[in-house]
C-alpha cells in the first residue's frame, strides 16, 4: 500500500490509542508502517505537524461539518452542546486533550471557534464578549478533559495521606463535593453545570433570577 499522509495519520491515531501521546514517536510510527523514519518527513515535516494532524483527525470524528444552531435554538444551549461534543472527541482517545493543547494551527479548532464566535455575534453578542465567551468555554473544556485523562492518584501518591485531616482542614470543599455527588450527579453533569455557570453566570441554577443572554 502506498504511503501517504492519510495513512500515516490513521496509523498515528492507532498508535496513540495503543500507547498514549508519549508513545507516539516517529521511530515507532515508522516501524508500524514498515518504513524508515526519514520517509515520514516527505509527508509530515516534524513531530509538531504530526501532533496537529492527529488533532485534526480526532476532531473530525465529532465535527465533520460543524453546523450553526437552528433559528429558534437558544445560543447558550447550542454552545453547551458544542462543548459536550468537543469533550466526547477528546475522551475518545488517550491523551486527546493533550493532543489538542499541543497542536499548532489546527484548522479544525479554528473552524469551531469561527463558527461559535460568528454565531454569537449573529445573535447580537458584541464581538469582544463573543470571543471571551467562546475562548473560555473551549479552554475550560480542554482543561476539564486534561484533568479527567490524568486519572486518579495511584496508591503510592495516597500512601500516608490523611483524608480525615484533609476533611477537617477543608470542610466546605468536602461538603460541596459530597453534596453534589450524593445527589446522584456524575462527572458529565458536573461538566455541564460548570458550563452553565460560565455562560449564564453565578446565578445559574442558584434559585436567583438571572438575566440570561438573549436567544
Amino acid at each position: 500500500m502506498a504511503l501517504d499522509k492519510q495513512r500515516i495519520v490513521t496509523e498515528a491515531v492507532a498508535l496513540l490509542d495503543a500507547e498514549g501521546l508519549d508513545g507516539v514517536t516517529t521511530r515507532k510510527l515508522a516501524a508500524r508502517l514498515g518504513v524508515q523514519s526519514p520517509t515520514l518527513y516527505w509527508h509530515i515535516p516534524n513531530k509538531a505537524a504530526l501532533v496537529t494532524a492527529i488533532a485534526e483527525a480526532i476532531l473530525e470524528q465529532q465535527f465533520p461539518e460543524p453546523a450553526p444552531p437552528a433559528p429558534q435554538e437558544p445560543w447558550p444551549d447550542w454552545l453547551i452542546g458544542l462543548a459536550e461534543r468537543l469533550r466526547r472527541a477528546l475522551l475518545a482517545h488517550p491523551d486527546g486533550a493533550r493532543i489538542i493543547a499541543a497542536s499548532q494551527l489546527s484548522l479544525k479548532m479554528a473552524a469551531i471557534s469561527e463558527l461559535a464566535m460568528s454565531t454569537l455575534v449573529g445573535r447580537g453578542i458584541p464581538l469582544r464578549q463573543a470571543r471571551l465567551i467562546v475562548l473560555t468555554v473551549l479552554r475550560f473544556t480542554v482543561g476539564y478533559v486534561l484533568e479527567e485523562q490524568a486519572g486518579r492518584p495511584d496508591a503510592d501518591a495516597l500512601d500516608g495521606f490523611d483524608m480525615a485531616a484533609y476533611a477537617t482542614a477543608y470542610p466546605t470543599v468536602m461538603a460541596g463535593v459530597t453534596e453534589y455527588f450524593q445527589a446522584g450527579h456524575s462527572v458529565d453533569d458536573l461538566f455541564r453545570d460548570c458550563l452553565e455557570q460560565i455562560i449564564h453566570g453565578p446565578a445559574a441554577r442558584s434559585g436567583a433570577s438571572p438575566t440570561k443572554p438573549g436567544p
